[in-house]
């Protein structure tokens, strides 16, 4: 045996089954592994930012990781913004990055890199494999800090004769626990109840999995005890929602409405979330979105038990033993206005959405429609960009649909972000993956013609313009679509595209649906 199969060993004794890859000459031992050792399912990534990427939406829906394989400081380079978003997400990752040999760096080679430096930043945790008899304990080790709380990124790099030399005599391989998440204190669940009982207008806001089905409903129980109103963070993980689930109202992506919105609020409630902030900032305008007069009060940081602490709460409020609100199945009309629009094709999404749908959404400003009226369709999950670093949509589909084989996997794509990482189609037709990707075809980064105003740039130009304009020339979403494997049609009206999505959802395997907007 040699390192680079008592790494692979190790890690699906220690229950990774996935390694989306993209790799180079120096992972050759570990390509050869993974086909020598059982367990271990290969998914080709044509794009690192694809690999990564799907890495997250393999992680979110299976609550374990999927490993990563990465050609270098380069390979994980082009990764780096979807473990950004991975790493926002609290997302299960195991990274291994190939490296040179050990006695070969010193030569610096055109590939040569600080490999530690790239990952540092986007991982919890990075380490070296210097020598092959370390393969199999780093490779477990890895998968452990992968696993601590909601999830974390753990990068393992790997030089070449780390991987090739044989052990003197077979590793053993044993998985291990990851640490258990902190528990809350029982002297904090009082204060906060205590504080609850006082305030006038409370808001309990949920991050990291306390906008999970059991979550919310004991974040409901609280609710129904002390009147507080729940909110959600802006971008989320992943949110367990629709009929009969207990529902939280989103804080307003723009700063202005969401301290309009929490106006008043003498009190909130951090469980799973963080105090909120603008997404950016802005002359002349807040930064904490938190209103003057307000107390924030942590209950459970994402790394804890957020979903106990908010049992736990409820008990300590003497709340009823189900929530007294869920969210009703109510689904809309299919939209009859002759308009085509983002508006219309979110009304026709929540018509038809399927229970037990998966969605991907980067939809950016065509996609907040989607959300909105899909709010009463049949319970499904919703994926979202928790990082803002674009790019993410196509890919974070595809993992979520390598997790869940079983379900319908909706991708709300915007086209501006589609071109980061348009090589996942390719991925979803090489593995006959069930994913709808809804393409919004408006020709523009959209959210930036709306933030050039807000920062303050009055009357922009031609040559503004003409950075925030992908029109010219036109890109053909659906031939590239085709190109790649993936069936494909383009819509310019409501019939054409209800036909288009009922056919879609009807039929196992990808497709890919270009609205122009």
């Amino acid at each position: 045996m040699n390192g680079a199969e008592a790494l692979i060993e190790s890690l699906v004794r220690s229950g990774v089954e996935v390694c989306f890859n993209n790799p180079g000459t120096s992972e050759m031992h570990l390509v050869a592994a993974i086909d020598k050792v059982k367990g271990m399912r290969p998914i080709l990534g044509l794009f690192e930012g694809v690999v990564t990427g799907a890495a997250d939406g393999y992680g979110r829906m299976a609550g374990k990781p999927a490993c990563t394989l990465l050609h270098l400081g380069p390979g994980l380079g082009n990764g780096l913004a979807n473990l950004h978003n991975a790493k926002k997400a609290g997302t299960p990752v195991v990274n291994v990055v190939g490296e040179h040999a050990t006695y070969h760096r010193k030569y610096d080679a055109p590939l040569n890199s600080d490999i530690r430096s790239l990952a540092g930043p986007m991982s919890h945790w990075v380490e070296t494999i210097e020598h092959a008899g370390d393969a199999a304990r780093m490779a477990a080790r890895a998968v452990a800090e992968a696993r601590r709380g909601p999830g974390r990124i753990a990068t393992l790099i790997l030089p070449a004769d780390s991987a090739w030399n044989e052990l003197a005599a077979p590793a053993p391989i044993a998985a291990l626990e990851p640490a258990p998440s902190p528990e809350v204190t029982p002297a904090q669940i009082d204060a906060v109840a205590e504080a609850l009982r006082k305030a006038k207008n409370a808001v309990i806001l949920l991050g990291a999995d306390g906008v999970r089905a059991e979550a919310l409903a004991a974040a409901g129980r609280v609710a129904a005890a002390s009147g507080a109103r729940l909110y959600c963070e802006t971008f989320n993980k992943r949110i367990e929602r629709g009929a009969g689930r207990v529902a939280a109202k989103t804080v307003p992506y723009f700063a202005e409405m969401a301290l309009d919105e929490l106006q008043g609020t003498d009190l909130l409630v951090l469980a799973g979330a963080r105090v909120p902030v603008a997404f950016f900032a802005y002359p002349g305008k807040a930064s904490v979105l938190v209103p003057e007069g307000c107390e924030a009060r942590e209950l459970a940081r994402a790394d804890e038990d957020v979903t106990g602490a908010l049992t736990a709460l409820a008990d300590a409020l003497g709340a009823p033993a189900r929530p007294n609100a869920t969210q009703e199945l109510k689904r809309p009309d299919l939209p009859a206005s002759s308009d085509f629009n983002a508006g219309t094709i979110g009304q026709a999404i929540g018509a038809l959405l399927p229970e037990g749908a998966i969605v991907a959404d980067e939809g950016c400003t065509s996609g907040m429609w989607s959300q909105i009226f899909t709010a009463g369709a049949p319970p499904h999950d919703w994926l979202q960009l928790t990082g803002g670093s674009i790019g993410c949509g196509v890919p974070l589909a595809t993992g979520a649909a390598v997790a869940c084989p079983d379900r319908k996997v909706v991708c709300l794509q915007g086209d501006g972000g589609a071109m980061y990482t348009i090589q996942a189609l390719w991925t979803q037709a090489r593995e006959g993956l069930d994913v709808v990707t809804i393409l919004f075809a408006n020709r523009s980064y959209a959210i930036l013609n709306i933030e050039l105003g807000r920062v303050g740039v009055s009357a922009p130009g031609p040559k503004a313009k003409s950075m925030l304009d992908i029109g010219n020339p036109t890109i053909d979403f659906t031939a590239m679509a085709k190109a790649m494997g993936v069936n494909a049609v383009r819509c310019t009206d409501n019939a054409g595209f209800a036909k288009a999505f009922k056919a879609a959802l009807a039929e196992k395997g990808p497709h890919l649906i270009e609205v122009v907007i």
